[in-house]
């Protein structure tokens, strides 16, 4: 019966984490806005914002962003064309049940979005491919194009290198980007994929946590975290497939312009005309 009562305890106590960290994931209503964040962006901040969210809660949200991390007009522009407001903190993850407190998992969920938009990749280069050389493709653009990247994944990323090796009972592992976040005081290691989500590419993503955390990380830092970036995925069946993992890891998906539906490309200014603005 004790051991029940354990049982029905621990189980609560997980219930709740996840309540709370709704809770805090939820954007702060208008009656609870800050204003001293209104006041201390620009005019030209405002403007942007105002045409281009079209909510109110967005707009909050952004203001507050721009307010309390100091974005340039450009970053802004940038995160308003990705619709962080509308990616952001909602990606299949187990962070709750594999991070040490709901803080810390509040805070990577916070970090990452569900999908990113890759503009630099070179889709037909991308689709003429099998699959391994796929990867290389995908992970030469974003290596090529790392400060963009950089950007685009979010606030407070610092790369640590590519393919970067790892030596585990005399077997080779390479974790495709391995990045640190001073935000979460942890290293980020990032699985590339072309394709579909498949289950099995989770346990490969947990190994490298494994090793990270035994081989890499510092005693004072916080456990590895796994982001797997692929072309698309089942997020029902991403969630039921990542939820018995005990390494704490998400899947997120990526697109490019060119995936983009056709009245959303023609909106985007054309790169020719932007060259000659240049």
């Amino acid at each position: 019966m004790a051991d029940e009562n354990k049982t029905l305890t621990a189980v609560s106590d997980s219930e709740l984490d996840e309540q709370m960290l709704l809770m805090e994931i939820r954007q702060p209503m208008a009656d609870e806005f800050n204003w001293s964040d209104f006041v201390a962006i620009g005019f030209s901040h405002h403007i942007e914002i105002i045409t281009k969210a079209k909510s109110l809660d967005a707009r909050l949200f952004y203001i507050h962003e721009s307010a309390t991390r100091f974005w340039s007009k450009y970053t802004l522009r940038d995160y308003l064309k990705a619709d962080l407001y509308n990616h952001r903190g909602t990606l299949p993850n187990n962070f709750t049940t594999t991070m040490p407190s709901t803080k810390q998992a509040l805070k990577a969920v916070n970090a990452f979005k569900d999908e990113y938009l890759l503009d630099f990749i070179n889709i037909e280069e991308l689709d003429a491919q099998d699959e391994d050389l796929n990867e290389r493709v995908l992970e030469k653009s974003i290596v090529d194009n790392i400060k963009r990247f950089i950007l685009t994944f979010g606030q407070d990323f610092i790369f640590v290198g590519n393919q970067y090796r790892l030596e585990v009972s005399g077997e080779e592992l390479f974790v495709d980007l391995l990045f640190f976040n001073r935000e979460l005081n942890s290293l980020v290691a990032v699985e590339l994929k072309s394709g579909k989500f498949r289950s099995s590419y989770l346990g490969q993503l947990s190994t490298y946590l494994s090793a990270l955390d035994t081989y890499v990380r510092k005693p004072h830092e916080n456990p590895s975290i796994g982001i797997l970036l692929c072309r698309d995925m089942n997020q029902s069946f991403v969630e039921f497939a990542i939820r018995d993992y005990d390494k704490p890891m998400g899947v997120v998906t990526y697109r490019a312009t060119k995936d983009m539906p056709e009245r959303l490309r023609n909106a985007l200014p054309d790169i020719e005309e932007l060259k000659k603005l240049l």
